[in-house]
């Protein structure tokens, strides 16, 4: 049969097929969200750690040796990690009982405020007390099976990453026998893991910076617990674009409590300054090769994923992002039009400029320039 006699599908139609297939993807990973999360955590940690194992081995160190201190790297970073969060935690709470005097000035303040817009304090209890018990016993339970969930969570990603760590040493056949018989996957799978790793630790670079200046700040100011907010502004870094608004709320609490508003005017004037010039400013021009992807896309990302897997989403918003793009986009020479419109760098998704990249000028003949002459 001729192939112009075959029937042609609406481009409408195969659009509408494509978005569908695309949101059946994302409500099975929706589904499957407490498995692909903790999944997809242990594997950036073990692709942010790999360098360690790399390392070892071209020094002579035996693959069992390396791989046994890969393992170590990952899990002192998570526990790190989980120690961290602890600690700012235990630290607020120990220090939030020698400001009850400030709270509670604060709050009086507050509702001076308020009945300056009308709002009575009465009219406020009134609506506490509207509260029935089941409700309130309803936001404890929630609170529970969060805390219960998230230790769920680590738990499964600690047995996660055992489980490949016990797998990676068979990591390099399995690459071999990938190039051999699927070589686009292969290097699509290549590009995400050099960009997972790029991008971590560009991430890790900058909030480390961004850090060390938030802590500078709160000790000129005298703002209590500044290391413990130090720690929590590195952590919420690696949350795109939201992170900075977690990460600077306590320490204005905090600085309200101790100094009063103009404290925590301060505080947030300098974080928002600090958060401009490194994160917005200068971090980009850093890790557009390791994202790859705009401004808009990233932070679309950010939603789109939170939406798919929950709080887990944000933090792993960008790597997603990165892995479909590898996958599905990068090496796919039909959809260079949809990488140029979503890469960082539009020149690196042209095709006509990649076409002049990838196909050689031919060189002159050396006979026939020898006949001209």
């Amino acid at each position: 049969m001729d192939t112009t006699d075959r029937p042609t599908w609406p481009k409408i139609l195969l659009t509408l097929a494509t978005f569908g297939a695309f949101a059946g993807v994302l409500m099975a990973l929706h589904f499957a969200s407490d498995l692909i999360g903790p999944l997809f955590v242990a594997l950036n940690l073990l692709i942010a750690a790999w360098p360690v194992r790399t390392a070892l081995l071209r020094r002579g160190v035996a693959k069992p040796l390396a791989t046994t201190a890969l393992g170590l790297v990952v899990f002192l970073v998570l526990g790190l990690g989980v120690f961290a969060l602890y600690w700012g935690i235990s630290s607020l709470i120990k220090e939030l009982p020698d400001y009850q005097a400030q709270f509670t000035a604060l709050y009086h303040q507050l509702l001076a405020w308020a009945e300056s817009f009308g709002i009575t304090q009465a009219a406020i209890l009134e609506q506490l007390q509207g509260g029935s018990p089941s409700s309130i016993a309803g936001l404890a339970s929630s609170a529970v099976s969060s805390v219960s969930g998230v230790v769920t969570a680590l738990g499964v990603v600690a047995v996660m990453l055992f489980m490949l760590i016990l797998d990676s040493l068979s990591f390099d056949a399995r690459s071999r026998a990938l190039e051999r018989h699927q070589p686009d996957m292969a290097v699509a799978l290549e590009d995400f893991v050099a960009g997972v790793r790029r991008y971590w630790v560009v991430t890790s670079v900058f909030g480390l910076i961004v850090a060390v200046l938030d802590v500078g700040v709160l000790l000129v100011l005298g703002v209590p617990l500044a290391f413990v907010w130090g720690i929590i502004s590195f952590l919420t870094n690696y949350i795109p674009n939201v992170g900075f608004l977690l990460g600077v709320i306590p320490p204005a609490l905090m600085a309200i409590l101790a100094h009063g508003p103009t404290s925590a005017l301060i505080v947030v004037i300098a974080y928002s300054a600090i958060n401009f010039v490194i994160q917005s400013v200068i971090q980009p021009k850093f890790n557009g090769d390791a994202v790859g992807v705009t401004a808009l896309v990233s932070f679309l990302s950010l939603l789109l994923w939170s939406a798919v897997l929950g709080p887990i989403g944000a933090l792993l918003g960008l790597p997603m992002t990165l892995l479909f793009k590898a996958l599905l986009i990068d090496h796919d020479p039909g959809m260079r039009w949809f990488n140029l419109l979503i890469a960082s760098d539009a020149a690196t998704s042209d095709p006509q400029d990649a076409e002049t990249e990838t196909v050689p000028t031919p060189e002159p003949d050396a006979e026939a320039a020898t006949a001209t002459a």
